[in-house]
């Protein structure tokens, strides 16, 4: 009688669960909403989403096999191009779709369990999945065409591609809070991932560029986790000299904190702002 009765006592206390078992249940429903969303929105979305790196990509190809040759630093330049391409998008995707993270899921401020940190985190893993995905399946294209696609040493890149995602975390945190307290920034930000395409050394090679350029360019973190994620498939690239995992985790952990004392500091702000 005396158990009968302890489990009924304890019964209500087993329906409390820790901070971090309510986030991450809140992490998976807004990942599947923003997959729903991201994919489902339109009869062709998941399309174009496919199509967009796949096109990118065979157009550099085509441009670079005519113009330069069919190895670049000492791996194919079809890898080499889906390498860089494939850490460039995951920084901008999530770049921009943090961007608006916040103001796009106005109504789920109603639940309190939902912070606005949530969305970015939601969005940013949703990306990096889906591009994680379609570029796996780029690479194997490539396998069964006879081109050496394979990473030859898949933990190498494995860190460059959490740097590299930690980063564009870290920067969709502090873009999520500016986008909504400072009118006209999504648009500021569209333009300059133009010039971050450029510089981050995803259709050059960093190293065959003049002095003092290659130093300069590879103060970006982004383009060091570009040249890192090329070196994970094959040790033969000729990475340019001074390229450093430290310094892109050391950038990520910087953005993370700001984007977290940001988060912090304007959460009233925030819900506020949109209810």
């Amino acid at each position: 009688m005396s158990t009968s009765n302890s489990k009924q006592f304890q019964q209500p206390g087993s329906l409390l669960r820790s901070p971090w078992a309510v986030s991450l249940s809140v992490w998976k429903a807004l990942l599947l909403r923003e997959g729903m969303t991201r994919l489902l929105s339109t009869q062709t979305a998941w399309f174009w989403f496919l199509f967009e790196p796949l096109a990118h990509t065979l157009f550099m190809l085509v441009m670079m096999t005519v113009v330069r040759s069919r190895t670049v630093g000492g791996i194919h330049t079809g890898v080499w191009l889906v390498a860089g391409l494939y850490g460039f998008l995951m920084f901008k995707r999530i770049a921009m779709q943090a961007a608006g993270a916040i103001g796009s899921n106005v109504q789920l401020f109603a639940f309190r369990q939902i912070m606005p940190i949530d969305f970015v985190i939601a969005r940013a893993a949703l990306e990096a999945v889906l591009l994680t995905l379609v570029f796996s399946l780029m690479l194997l294209l490539g396998e069964l065409l006879g081109i050496p696609a394979l990473p030859d040493d898949p933990l190498a890149v494995l860190a460059a591609v959490c740097a590299n995602w930690l980063l564009a975390l870290g920067f969709g945190l502090v873009v999520s809070v500016a986008s909504e307290l400072i009118l006209g920034f999504r648009r500021v930000l569209g333009f300059l991932m133009i010039p971050l395409y450029f510089s981050s050394g995803l259709i050059m090679q960093l190293k065959t560029l003049p002095y003092p350029w290659p130093d300069l360019l590879l103060t970006n973190p982004v383009a060091q986790s570009l040249e890192l994620i090329r070196h994970g498939f094959s040790p033969l690239y000729h990475a340019a000299p001074g390229v450093s995992l430290g310094y892109v985790y050391a950038w990520a952990l910087g953005l993370m904190f700001l984007g977290l004392l940001l988060q912090r500091r304007f959460l009233q702000k925030l819900r506020i702002r949109r209810q």
